[in-house]
C-alpha cells in the first residue's frame, strides 16, 4: 500500500515515518508532502491508499485538502495527526470523511491501534 504523509515540518514527517515503522507498517510505500497544496496534488497524482495529514499547513490546511479531495470525488482513506484537538475540529474532520484523528504526541501503540484495521 502507498501512504502519503503531509506535514510542513520535515522533522515531524520523519517522526511519523519512524513511528509507522515501529508500529510495523514500514514496508509500505511512503510518500511525503510538505504543504497542503502538495498533499492535494500528490494524492490526486499518486493515488495513495492512505493519507496521514497535519491540520495546519501552508497553502491549504489539512481539512481543506480533505474537503477538496472529497469534492473532487476522491475517497482515499484520510485522517489527521495533529497537535491541536478541539471538539469542533474533530466534528469537522468526521463530517468531512476523516477516518481517524490522532493527537500529538503519539506512540507506536496508538498508530498500531488506528492503522491496523486500515492497513491490515
Amino acid at each position: 500500500m502507498k501512504i502519503l504523509i503531509a506535514d510542513d515540518s520535515r522533522v515531524m514527517r520523519q517522526i511519523v515515518v519512524r513511528t509507522l515503522r515501529q508500529a510495523g507498517f514500514g514496508d509500505h510505500d511512503l510518500v511525503e508532502a510538505a504543504d497542503g497544496q502538495e498533499a492535494f496534488d500528490k494524492t490526486t497524482a499518486e493515488k495513495p491508499d492512505l493519507v496521514i495529514s497535519d491540520w495546519n499547513m501552508p497553502g491549504m490546511t489539512g481539512i481543506e485538502v480533505l474537503r477538496q479531495l472529497r469534492a473532487a470525488g476522491n475517497n482515499v482513506k484520510f485522517g489527521f495527526v495533529t497537535s491541536e484537538c478541539t471538539p469542533e475540529m474533530k466534528t469537522a474532520a468526521e463530517a468531512s470523511g476523516s477516518a481517524f484523528f490522532i493527537v500529538k504526541p503519539f506512540t507506536a501503540e496508538r498508530f498500531d491501534e488506528v492503522f491496523a484495521p486500515i492497513l491490515g
